[in-house]
């Protein structure tokens, strides 16, 4: 076997088509799009560029690919780390054991060679929200957009190697027509009665409004939060313009007391539905197979991205009532069937019970691992949010 850096179109695309490879048998995977992967290596398309590096590698054996990984390291997030952190992601690699600890050892020894301590993967090179943990639990259904996909035997490797689970991640999925618990559905009728509340969805043409809305309503959730530094404008907006493009204003909820911005629900229709057709390209020809697929309303399934509530207005279902909102609207359109919700870390106990509250059932596990080079270190997990 030889391992070589991706540093060329040759072994970009080496890197690109393995997948193709490893899940051609399998009728859930969906291919991530060539044109986000490639963003995340992109120094100028990528913002953690300005404050980390990256490397890519492809293994071979008797010419083939049979394995590719990349390793980084975010020199910002390590300011705050108890540790020198780095990561590892993009890991695939046939059912071979010397071929995936081959890959480890790579990134592991990079790694160290920048003087870090420990890595977690498999994780991004970016925001969490995309290509973040190793499916540990229910194999057999597809994943949302950008959502990590992997073949079961991947868990072997990575507990051979001797990675430890770091936290777990769960992803929740419920029916439109499902209804709240009862407390959470009587809470969420009284607001709804209340004359101070109001309810509106996001419109297209008023975006920094919204976003203004949006990022006031984060900063107060998580103000409280250590390492918090609160979320700026344009930030806010950037977000805003990066979801326009999909967005469907049946989806996005903001609830207001009085005028003021107390909550928020941020759903978007699951593209993955029609980006399975796209074969992981979005070039001329994907984008109108996209557009034909998407005027057939072949997406029937929404994916909550984000919720928010206020911290004055916690506990008092608040985020029932905006889902039932969304519910009464969505139903009127009978647009979508149901709502998958991104993960929750285990480390959020709070969050996971106002998502199951809501009527949510968990419908998958995701791990993040975390592996230290000094195999005599105390390994301890990610700290439970109070």
């Amino acid at each position: 076997m030889s391992i070589e850096e991706v540093c060329d179109k040759k072994t970009e695309q080496a890197f690109l088509k393995l997948p193709f490879t490893i899940y051609k048998d399998d009728p859930n995977w969906v291919p991530h799009l060539k044109q986000d992967i490639q963003k995340v290596f992109d120094p100028k398309k990528n913002k953690f560029f300005r404050h980390g590096e990256v490397i890519r590698w492809v293994l071979k054996k008797e010419g083939d690919v049979i394995g590719r990984v990349a390793a980084f390291i975010n020199h910002k997030a390590n300011k705050k780390s108890n540790i020198p952190l780095g990561g590892m992601g993009f890991f695939e690699c046939i059912d071979d054991r010397e071929a995936a600890f081959s890959l480890f050892d790579q990134c592991k020894k990079w790694l160290q060679e920048k003087g870090m301590e420990a890595m977690d993967g498999p994780i991004n090179f970016g925001e969490k929200d995309k290509f973040w943990g190793l499916i540990i639990d229910n194999f057999d259904y597809p994943p949302y957009y950008n959502q990590n996909y992997n073949p079961e035997y991947y868990l072997k490797f990575f507990k051979e190697y001797g990675f430890k689970v770091y936290y777990e991640q769960f992803i929740y999925y419920r029916k439109t027509e499902d209804d709240l618990i009862p407390l959470l559905k009587e809470k969420s009728k009284r607001i709804r009665q209340d004359p101070h509340f109001t309810f509106e969805t996001i419109k297209k043409k008023n975006l920094p409004k919204y976003a203004e809305d949006f990022r006031t309503i984060y900063n107060r959730a998580w103000v409280k939060h250590e390492g918090f530094n609160g979320m700026e404008k344009r930030q806010a907006m950037a977000i805003m313009k990066t979801i326009k493009p999909i967005l469907d204003e049946d989806l996005i909820y903001f609830a207001y007391y009085d005028g003021r911005p107390v909550g928020f629900f941020i759903a978007l229709p699951e593209i993955n539905q029609i980006f399975k057709h796209v074969n992981g390209n979005l070039n001329w020809w994907g984008k109108l197979k996209f557009l034909y697929h998407q005027k057939r309303g072949n997406c029937t399934t929404f994916f909550g991205l984000a919720f928010g509530i206020d911290p004055d207005f916690q506990g008092k279902g608040l985020e029932g009532a905006i889902f039932e909102e969304c519910k009464r609207i969505v139903s009127a359109r009978n647009k979508y069937l149901d709502v998958v919700i991104t993960w929750i870390g285990d480390f959020n106990p709070k969050m996971i019970h106002v998502i199951e509250n809501l009527g949510a059932k968990r419908l998958r596990t995701l791990a993040t691992y975390r592996y230290l080079f000094d195999r005599n270190a105390k390994f301890e997990r990610a700290k439970i949010i109070e």
